[in-house]
């Protein structure tokens, strides 16, 4: 029970904000109404990390932004414990140049009558009369958006709340209309610890653990992840007794973001060959130890090494997966964009045959990018 300095017991919220679904030649990118109906079974206790008594608002396919204002802004008022979650479509509206999260029916000409202003959040949350916030997004960009979030380096947050999350850029990701991958992480998480973990370590986890394509902006900034425990918690941790063996994958991604390839890459090999021990060459769980491998090689620059990575990851899923399966897709994704990457001629051209065949057995796969990977192709075997 959480009670405030007049002696009066506190109630948190969870306001959960379902967008627009972000669709990409039908395939869809993010669907925010799974991704509601998968947190709203959770205890409000394990969402809000608070016992104390909540309320839980349910926004799905709200057309009208000053609906959705007024949702907030009573959300804002509570003086205890607060989470927004918010999943769908990021836009913009390019007269005013203004990011907005797009609700059910919002075109691009639309956006100034039909979306949500990004910057109400921070409007918003930033009156809090008290009590922790927390944030979390799972987004899509659009093509207006994303250009505007590379040249921020971020998404705009408020200051005042902890805001976790992903904004997936406007590339291939296909898929039924399931959770996404990195909301159920969060999911599972939140299941399995015996005990509830920080809202950082969630986040860390679920960035480690998803299969987020190449570009993705991850919030926090990605060296918090990589910031060491006090001295004192260290202590108490080694007094307790020993926990199964915890996940490295937020380490490894924590190191890589870092700057500390060398150490990710060492580390990611060792825990590969475990897997690959115990569990064989053509499981499941070895074809995502190498996928982290390809991306950790983009991370630190090396795409030859990544492109062939996941060209081989792309291969191994799809004699087990059909065509259309987002890993397939996520793999074929990195393929692409780390072949776009080499510089050097001879080793795009030593690859390109290989990402052609892979390319060519996606049938959902947008026809253009397959068109303009043989053209490259073409002219890099012209130019021996």
């Amino acid at each position: 029970m959480q009670i405030d300095g007049a002696g009066r017991q506190q109630r948190g919220h969870v306001l959960l904000i379902a967008g627009d679904a972000a669709l990409r030649r039908r395939a869809v990118q993010v669907a925010p109404s799974a991704n509601l109906a998968a947190l709203g079974v959770l205890p409000v206790a394990a969402l809000l990390n608070s016992h104390a008594p909540s309320d839980t608002t349910y926004l799905d396919g709200a057309r009208d932004p000053n609906t959705v204002l007024m949702r907030l802004r009573a959300a804002a008022a509570t003086p205890g414990p607060l989470l927004v979650y918010l999943s769908g479509r990021l836009t913009l509206d390019r007269r005013g140049h203004r990011l907005h999260l797009a609700l059910a029916g919002t075109t691009a000409s639309t956006v100034r009558y039909t979306a949500l202003p990004w910057d109400w959040l921070g409007t918003e949350l930033g009156a809090r009369p008290g009590g922790p916030t927390t944030v979390v997004l799972d987004l899509v960009a659009d093509k207006a958006a994303w250009p505007v979030l590379q040249e921020y380096g971020t998404l705009p947050a408020p200051p005042s709340a902890e805001v976790y999350g992903v904004v997936v850029p406007p590339a291939f990701a296909g898929g039924a209309d399931r959770v996404s991958s990195y909301t159920r992480h969060w999911i599972d998480q939140l299941r399995r610890s015996p005990t509830r973990p920080t809202n950082l370590q969630l986040h860390a986890f679920a960035v480690g653990a998803a299969a987020l394509p190449p570009g993705t902006l991850v919030l926090p900034a990605t060296r918090e992840l990589s910031a060491p425990a006090p001295q004192e918690q260290q202590e108490q941790q080694e007094q307790q007794e020993p926990d199964p063996v915890a996940d490295p994958r937020p380490h490894i991604h924590a190191l890589a973001s870092g700057g500390r390839h060398q150490e990710a890459a060492t580390l990611a090999q060792a825990w590969e060959q475990h897997v690959l021990q115990t569990h064989g060459y053509t499981s499941p769980e070895a074809t995502h130890w190498a996928e982290i491998r390809a991306d950790l090689a983009r991370m630190a620059g090396n795409y030859r090494s990544a492109t062939q990575l996941w060209i081989n990851a792309g291969r191994t899923r799809l004699e087990h997966q059909p065509p259309d399966a987002p890993e397939v897709l996520a793999a074929a994704a990195g393929a692409l964009y780390c072949w776009t990457q080499l510089k050097d001629q001879a080793a795009a051209r030593d690859s390109g045959p290989e990402l052609v065949r892979l390319l060519s057995a996606l049938p959902s796969l947008e026809p253009r990018l397959l068109r303009l990977t043989q053209q490259r192709l073409e002219v890099l075997e012209g130019s021996r």
